[in-house]
């Protein structure tokens, strides 16, 4: 069995991430909230590669999201898909990278 466990580094890696699993999403079958409303087999056949299933028949995305500062994260949490990551895998700072060679 393989598991791939995704990392979305910065705003772009997230924004391109959070549209990676929304497609992912789709094809298997998952909807906004984590749950299977797929109609077919095929799309569970191998959905433990990209998801952990969680309490509740949940899918949950082996992902981790990290960014200097929360703002992209805020529109992802905000967006469709925001409730289909837990919690703790969302990693940020409360100061971003702007005008660090001013700091030094």
């Amino acid at each position: 069995m393989r598991e791939i466990v995704n990392l979305q580094v910065g705003q772009c890696g997230n924004q391109i991430g959070s549209k990676f699993w929304e497609i992912i999403s789709k094809e298997h079958g998952i909807n906004e909230s984590g749950k299977y409303t797929g109609d077919s087999d095929i799309q569970l056949d191998r959905i433990d590669v990209f998801y952990t299933e969680v309490a509740g028949d949940r899918y949950v995305p082996r992902s981790v999201l990290i960014d200097l500062e929360p703002g992209v994260m805020d529109c992802i949490k905000g967006g469709p898909y925001g409730n289909l990551f837990k919690p703790d895998n969302y990693v940020f700072g409360q100061n971003g990278a702007g005008n660090n060679w001013a700091k030094g």
